[in-house]
This record gives structure tokens, sequence and C-alpha cells, in this order.
């Protein structure tokens, strides 16, 4: 059993909090500040990564998706001011903790030496997860203008992390994926990084029609690159691509629709 991962009490003040009208209550913007509110965001992220999911190796009698970076990193949340209920959640890791912890998340993944001169400019974004009750847009677009404004109050220039492709049909979407997106999005030569355990796409048909993941499908429009080629996570039974956005690229309707640009 993992150590309950307690939240760092050197976290940044939260986020301005921001509203958008849904009936029957409002969703509201703001940061975990407080251990209780670490645990709803685990509960939310199980509740989608790994029950919806059926992932049974991954279960847990606390029904929490927890790990040790959880206590160093911030989580924006959004919350049904209705019921109170958490909805969305992302999970920031800056520069500064990075540094302190001498790693980041994807590194267990990928070998990110090339981008060892801009390290001190990345946050590392991960565990986006939204209720599947929430999905019409709106918590999505509350979790980007966050993550603008907490870049900029940072003072990162690129935003970075793994987007993840199921293996549910055996791999062939996420080959077809790879192949439509790399085609247009890969990233310069001096950012591009190496999985430790590459996943297969070379052996496998690409599916005939593409399906790219909402999330995957988001970054690439607002300017994101993939920086390699996909590595292969046999706990989550997915291909996961490392990306890398300059926040010069990040698309003005996240960011400007609430005004934090």
């Amino acid at each position: 059993m993992q150590r309950q991962p307690q939240l760092d009490t050197q976290a940044h003040a939260p986020a301005q909090t921001q509203t958008v009208s849904r009936a029957p209550g409002k969703l509201v913007l703001s940061m975990a500040s407080t251990p209780d509110e670490l645990r709803e965001v685990q509960r939310l992220r199980y509740k989608v990564f790994i029950e919806t999911m059926g992932l049974a190796a991954l279960k847990r009698d606390d029904g929490l998706d927890s790990d040790e970076f959880d206590g160093h990193c911030d989580h924006l949340i959004v919350r049904d001011s209705s019921s109170l209920e958490v909805v969305g959640t992302y999970r920031l890791l800056s520069a500064a903790r990075a540094h302190k912890l001498g790693r980041m998340y994807s590194e267990g993944e990928f070998d990110l030496s090339r981008l060892n001169v801009i390290r001190s400019r990345i946050v590392e974004a991960g565990r986006a997860c939204i209720h599947p009750d929430y999905r019409g847009g709106s918590v999505i677009m509350l979790l980007w203008s966050g993550l603008a404004e907490y870049m900029r109050r940072e003072r990162c220039d690129f935003l970075a992390g793994c987007a993840s492709i199921s293996l549910a049909d055996g791999g062939h979407n996420a080959v077809a994926v790879y192949h439509k997106l790399v085609q247009s999005h890969l990233a310069p030569a001096e950012y591009r990084v190496t999985p430790h355990l590459p996943f297969p796409y070379t052996k496998l048909d690409p599916a005939q029609s593409p399906q790219v993941p909402a999330l995957l499908k988001g970054y690439m429009r607002s300017g994101a690159w993939i920086c390699g080629e996909p590595a292969w996570d046999p706990d989550f039974e997915s291909a996961d691509l490392f990306l890398l956005m300059p926040l010069a690229n990040l698309d003005a309707r996240y960011a400007k629709h609430y005004g934090v640009a």
C-alpha cells in the first residue's frame, strides 16, 4: 500500500477563484489548499482512472489514486457549487518543486536529458481528470484558464506532460493517432525525448480512422508538440506521448476566455 501523501505546506496561494454559470449551480475554479481537498481530487481520479477504465491491478481499498508526487504539486480543482462536488482537476508541478525533487513525473517514462537547458522554465501538468457527467467543455475551459494563469505566475515558458491513448483495442488506434499527429506536430530536434519502455507501434497495423482523445486533441489545437515516440505504460494499459507546449503557442480561446491572459 502506498503511503498516503500529505499536502505540502509550502504550496502556492490559491489561484483567483473564477466561476462560470451551469444549471443548476456554478462551476468554481480554485486551487486545492487542504488535505481534505487533496483527497477529493484523489477520489475523483480513482473513479475516472481506475474504476471507469476497469484497471483491476490498480484497485485499492482506500479508493484514492495517489502517489509520491501529489504532496509536492499544486492541484487545480473545479467544483460544482450546487453539490460541492469536485468535478475536474489538473495536477501541476512547478519548476522549483521539480528541482527540489530532482525529477519530473514524466521521467519515469522518458529520458528528458535534452530538456535540461529549459527545465527552470517548465511546468509539468498531469492527471487531468473530469467527471463523466461534466464533459461538455466548461470544465476543461476553466482548467485551461487556470493552467495559463499558473504558468504566468510561475514565470514558466513551457508546459510539459504526458497524454495517454488507451490500448483497449490492442493498440491499433494508438498507432494511427501517433502517425496522424506526428506529421504536423513533431517537436524541433532539440526538444526530442526517448521512452524508457517504447510502445512497439511499428509492429501493429494502424486503425482505419484515428480517434484522438479529447485532451490530446486540445493540446494539439493549443500548439503543443509531440516530442518523440510513445512510451508503453502497462499499469494504465496505455501508450503515452510526451508533449511540450510553449506558453506563446497557447490558444487564445483558452488563455483569454476567462480574462486571464
